[in-house]
């Protein structure tokens, strides 16, 4: 099952024997004849990024903006993860309840991504929280000994 939105406002579900059945003839390079439900269309594929699955598409002199989610893009973003693009963290929270150990970074730092943030203690082991992106630090919002319950804040990014 494929799910397409068009415009960033419109879902459908097609299914793949839809898309199997579909009467689409190519006329010249990205331009097809297409027969649906005894219509005629003209459509073009004006641009298309891989990557992203997107896809620009004259349809009738109309351009549409579509983007096509197989199963596995569906679930990846089910679980909250995107494909192509960088989500923003802007805050970084205790993962569980523990003693902050060492802090390796100060307010307005530059950091990269997996760079050494500070070190956690909980369960007798030390856990090292590290940078998810790149960015500069705003706050610091714990200091170095003090016991932190599990998502309390520790640092924000700018």
């Amino acid at each position: 099952m494929y799910k397409i939105k068009v415009n960033n406002s419109h879902s459908f579900d097609v299914s793949k024997e839809t898309i199997e059945t579909f009467d689409a003839i190519e006329t010249s390079h990205n331009s097809y004849h297409v027969i649906r439900d005894n219509n005629t269309i003209n459509a073009s594929v004006l641009d298309s990024d891989f990557n992203k699955k997107s896809y620009a598409v004259k349809v009738n002199n109309n351009v549409y903006n579509v983007v096509i989610n197989d199963a596995l893009d569906q679930q990846i973003e089910a679980l909250g993860f995107e494909i192509g693009a960088l989500k923003q963290v802007n805050a970084i929270k205790a993962p569980m309840p523990g003693l902050i150990l060492e802090i390796n970074v100060l307010e307005g730092q530059d950091v990269k991504e997996n760079e050494a943030l500070l070190i956690l203690e909980a369960m007798k082991m030390e856990n090292v929280i590290n940078s998810p992106r790149d960015g500069i630090i705003k706050s610091i919002s714990v200091k170095q000994g003090e016991t932190v319950d599990k998502n309390s804040l520790l640092i924000t990014f700018e």
